[in-house]
């Protein structure tokens, strides 16, 4: 299984960092994700995650760093965070961060709404104001 690499740029839109390891397992979506054709960006994303899953039977580590997300790509990452869950309650290892800079108060209640959707335990993890 191959790596998934997306280099995240600004135009009329945002469109985050992704760089999935399928050696370690370790994943990780940064920047920001502000798209019209969120299912579009998506699609491969998930499907990845799926292929991951199902063949390589490890642990998965999933790091989000996202400073800003719109509501369609919100539904995209309940769509990744539902897989997670899944893969978890049928026997796999699971480690889902959030990290958020501090005194973000809006990116904890969204990550707390999703971890009472999904299901999922997501680490909460603060770093430092710029």
């Amino acid at each position: 299984m191959e790596n998934l690499e997306i280099e995240g740029y600004q135009d009329d839109f945002y469109v985050p960092t992704v760089k999935f390891d399928a050696e370690t397992g370790l994943c990780e979506i940064s920047g920001e994700s502000y798209l019209e054709e969120t299912v579009q960006f998506y699609t491969p994303i998930l499907k990845w995650i799926e292929e991951f899953l199902k063949t390589q039977k490890k642990p998965i580590i999933f790091n989000f760093n996202l400073t800003y997300f719109n509501t369609s790509s919100s539904k995209r990452i309940l769509d990744i965070l539902r897989l997670l869950k899944d893969y978890e309650d049928k026997g796999g290892i699971v480690t889902a961060n959030w990290y958020y800079e501090e005194g973000d108060i809006d990116s904890v209640d969204d990550v707390e709404d999703f971890m009472l959707v999904s299901k999922l335990d997501v680490n909460l993890i603060e770093y430092p104001a710029e």
